[in-house]
């Protein structure tokens, strides 16, 4: 364990009295419930949460998971308030923290209600057009911002009653609009504002004369990622001001004074991710950038008073919770402890804090400030106090030109010292992307459920991830599936070399660029991997440009040319063209609505693969209506069935054909 020197941080200690408890199944997984949103009140006494909640198939219908609502009162009790097979999101205070807000779909469309913090039965408070995608209220009380989009005319209604359903493909796209409605109305009588472009989001100022609005030139998805841009209006619609950030856009916040707006952006427009801190003045123009230089990203931004940006910093695996002057002096860390990931802020105005958090030991729950540090509020699965969680390492290495990657690595649950084990490699999308040193168990990455039957699995942050700065994320642009899937392979053979892993027995698995990069290991690197389960990934990057519904982005931020300027470039960036070497067993996975990742990317590498001469095992399974990920209980609970009975045939059995592609769900 000695030859190479590394950084290891020792995450979670095996619990001494845990002896007798069990790991983790996947039906426990298939049952892990977490926070999802957080709101806290006006006077910071209550925190508003919602708690995703699987469904039970064996008694439920199948869909996505139900979004419960409960409130945590002062002394840390917690009251359910809208709970059972509902959905509720987009959770917020009215004005006077009376009661909570949210939207619910009602009659096919998005609803505005509001349940008094006192209880009782929840009210309606507007909709607009097709139903409220999202909205702010006016600081005074009186009025609501609603953005919806408007509702179809009786001519084309009628068209489409008659069979006329059509797509004019980028050209039909209809803008989101602006409202602001009178709370005694319910927006029956309200026109949208004359704002050109779509309205993705908006925020009332605090001093209540303006708004800031996020919107883009089209409805379109390319639009949505790459071209968000800031607006500051009044109430009428009349533009005050504006920041024209390049690139990509992620949260901003007004401050309590209504005099600056502090978000994250980009540096440039070949920035792969948002991540870089800002601030302007409350009619937009110039901004100041507060962390030059900073090797990490920030992803979550408020302010904690009139005098500190309050953010969170991703940097390398870790989190760190800090607050900085909107003059770029005064930076402290508030906290930053290994294996704690906080992932969404909530300021009162009092000074009072919320936050969201995972870590090594659980999934996401709401967490409060306190002198001596966050208090944890929650516990979503108390039962997992009766199961044996792994150990959990960070790992650094050297890829092959002495660049130095990030992982994290779980053991198997009952390792010895000495003895080598199988691994299954997870290798993450984007790749903007990067695995945190806190819960990383999913319905698609196991984890714990691999470790309780016996295998590593590694999560490494390869070349091109976050956390690292702009710098690491840009050295994988222009060069798809070099250096950046080298560096995979590097980390394997450094764990094989330390002695823990059976050089045989290596799988790999991810999603979307995560499974572009199970389809080169299965592939171009098939030598060095006895299995592969690729998800929604990619096969033909020439087709992929084509098909995707980002290519703005993809040129921008990730291949920086198009296939007719290098058709080298993507031909051979393409794991099909290397799809004589392929002797590694894959399962192709993919949901057959996925707008991100055409279905046929996996149609056609299955295809090539079963057409050559000796052609390996492989399998397809598409899932009828998913999207980029597995939404529905059932999706989910087959995905991670297949998956690991792949590993377990091909890693841990005798191999050979695929199992049979029928399963036993249990009930």
């Amino acid at each position: 364990m000695n030859t190479i020197k590394r950084l290891i941080v020792l995450s979670l200690i095996l619990a001494p009295a845990a002896v007798l408890a069990e790991g983790m199944s996947l039906a426990d997984i298939a049952r892990l419930q977490q926070v999802g949103e957080i709101a806290i009140s006006p006077n910071g006494q209550h925190v508003a949460f919602t708690r995703q909640v699987p469904r039970d198939l064996k008694h439920q219908d199948d869909g996505p998971a139900w979004s419960e609502l409960h409130v945590i009162d002062a002394d840390g009790a917690v009251r359910s308030y809208i709970s059972g097979e509902v959905n509720v999101r987009a959770i917020d205070w009215l004005p006077d923290g009376s009661g909570i807000s949210y939207l619910t779909r009602r009659d096919g469309a998005s609803v505005l209600k509001q349940i008094p913090l006192r209880g009782g039965q929840s009210q309606k408070l507007a909709k607009v057009g097709e139903g409220v995608l999202g909205y702010s209220f006016d600081p005074a009380g009186g009025r609501v911002a609603l953005i919806a989009f408007e509702e179809d005319d009786e001519d084309l209604k009628r068209q489409r009653e008659m069979g006329f359903t059509q797509i004019i493909f980028e050209e039909d796209w209809k803008p989101r609009r602006l409202w602001i409605v009178d709370l005694n109305d319910d927006g029956n009588d309200a026109e949208p504002l004359p704002i050109e472009g779509s309205v993705q989001r908006v925020d009332w100022s605090p001093t209540g004369d303006r708004l800031k609005i996020v919107v883009t030139p089209r409805q379109l998805v390319d639009d949505t990622l790459m071209f968000q841009r800031i607006r500051i209006i009044d109430p009428q619609g009349a533009e005050l001001g504006r920041i024209d950030n390049p690139g990509k856009l992620g949260q901003s916040a007004w401050s309590p004074d209504g005099e600056h707006i502090a978000f994250i952006a980009t540096e440039s427009i070949h920035d792969t991710r948002e991540g870089r801190l800002m601030v302007a003045g409350k009619q937009g123009g110039e901004w100041l950038h507060l962390l030059p230089g900073l090797e990490g990203h920030v992803w979550h931004v408020d302010w904690l008073d009139a005098d500190q940006v309050l953010f969170i910093s991703y940097e390398g695996v870790e989190a760190r919770l800090a607050v900085i002057g909107p003059d770029a002096d005064n930076q402290r860390t508030l906290w930053q402890q290994d294996g704690l990931i906080f992932d969404a802020i909530a300021p009162a105005a009092d000074g009072h804090l919320a936050l969201a958090a995972h870590t090594v030991a659980h999934p996401r729950e709401v967490f409060r400030w306190t002198e001596e540090g966050p208090e944890r509020l929650t516990d979503s699965n108390p039962w997992l106090a009766d199961r044996r969680l792994a150990r959990q390492e960070v790992v650094v290495h050297p890829a092959r030109d002495g660049l130095m990657i990030e992982g994290l690595l779980l053991y198997p649950l009952d390792y010895r010292e000495g003895r080598r084990y199988p691994l299954i490699l997870a290798a993450h999308g984007g790749p903007e992307a990067h695995y945190s040193n806190g819960w990383l168990t999913t319905y698609n990455l196991p984890a714990h459920h691999a470790a309780a039957e016996g295998y590593f699995m590694f999560y490494p942050n390869y070349r091109g991830s976050t956390g690292r700065g702009v710098a690491f994320t840009e050295t994988s642009q222009g060069r798809p599936a070099r250096e950046e899937f080298d560096d995979l392979v590097d980390g394997v053979d450094y764990l094989i070399e330390e002695g823990l892993v059976d050089a045989d027995r290596v799988g790999i698995t991810g999603g979307s660029y995560g499974g572009y990069a199970s389809a080169w290991a299965a592939t171009y690197y098939s030598e060095r991997f006895a299995a592969a389960v690729m998800n929604v990934g990619l096969s033909d990057k020439i087709a992929m440009l084509g098909t995707s519904d980002i290519p703005q982005e993809l040129y921008l931020v990730h291949y920086l040319t198009w296939p007719w300027e290098d058709w080298a470039m993507y031909r051979e960036a393409s794991p099909i063209y290397h799809v004589q070497n392929a002797r590694t067993p894959i399962l192709i996975l993919h949901g057959d609505a996925d707008p991100r990742v055409d279905p046929t990317q996996s149609h056609i590498l299955y295809r090539y693969l079963v057409l050559q001469e000796n052609p390996p095992p492989v399998r397809l399974v598409l899932y009828r209506g998913e999207g980029h990920g597995n939404q529905r209980a059932a999706s989910r609970w087959d995905y991670s069935l297949r998956l690991m009975r792949w590993m377990d045939h091909y890693l841990k059995d005798d191999g050979g054909d695929p199992p049979p592609y029928q399963l036993d769900y249990g009930f």
